[in-house]
């Protein structure tokens, strides 16, 4: 736990804290898109890192433990990151709301769904296992069709700044994958380095719609849309990279 701890930490404070840094010192407070890196860095990792580590070629245990420690305690990680965003949120006290906001939805959807496990499907069967691998499938496919919704206008009004936008998700999110998984390889045992290079460009961003000023959430919808491009195409564009990196032989050791 105690690694765990320390690796959400670096990923959910320590990143976006040196982006804020960043932008106060480049003058970019201002720009919708620093906003949308710097939230982006702050959210935690998206729910299909373990199964993306599966796809290529690594365990999904360390994936799936970052997921969960840093989905827990997510809305305490972004407060300092929104705090210091307050000028954005319009006064602190709605940068306090939307943390409220963020704690009630994730903890209460969390325990809807063991309240739905407990009573509906105390234990499962194979089959309903690969029933619910489906439903869950058909409702990824749904909410990625719906976070791409602000995607459509600039295709048909603005293609110059859809590509803009473009570039910069396949930026950020490809070249922190790069950057963390061969910065953190050598250091990380247990395939831990891949992991974190997967989830430090793979963030589950869209959380923030659920927290943030309608007016603000409409601003970030362009970087949403287009993060799910480079997102979902992770195993298709970065086979190449993660297929270098160790995997965990016996006993632990990575080969």
């Amino acid at each position: 736990l105690p690694r765990v701890l320390a690796e959400v930490l670096v990923l959910q404070l320590c990143l976006p804290l040196l982006a804020v840094a960043v932008v106060w010192l480049f003058g970019l407070g201002g720009a919708v898109a620093a906003l949308a890196v710097v939230l982006m860095l702050t959210a935690p990792s998206i729910s299909g890192s373990p199964n993306f580590a599966i796809l290529l070629g690594h365990a999904p245990v360390p994936a799936m433990q970052i997921l969960v420690v840093g989905t827990a305690l997510f809305p305490l990680t972004s407060l300092p990151v929104l705090i210091l965003l307050g000028q954005s949120f319009g006064a602190i006290d709605g940068v306090l709301a939307s943390g409220l906001r963020l704690i009630a939805i994730i903890f209460g959807a969390c325990g809807l769904g063991f309240a739905c496990r407990a009573l509906f499907l105390p234990d499962p069967s194979p089959r309903q296992l690969v029933r619910l691998d489906g439903l869950g499938v058909i409702a990824l496919a749904v909410i990625v069709v719906g976070l791409m919704a602000g995607v459509h206008p600039l295709l048909r009004g603005a293609p110059g700044t859809l590509l803009a936008w473009l570039a910069l998700v396949f930026a950020a999110n490809l070249g922190l994958q790069i950057s963390a998984g061969l910065l953190l390889t050598q250091r990380a045992p247990d395939e831990r380095g891949a992991a974190l290079g997967l989830i430090a460009g793979n963030r589950n961003v869209a959380l923030f719609l659920l927290a943030l000023p309608p007016g603000l959430s409409d601003r970030l919808l362009p970087f949403i849309g287009c993060y799910q491009l480079p997102m979902y195409l992770t195993p298709v564009l970065l086979g190449w990279f993660y297929r270098k990196l160790p995997r965990a032989g016996p006993g632990g050791r990575n080969v």
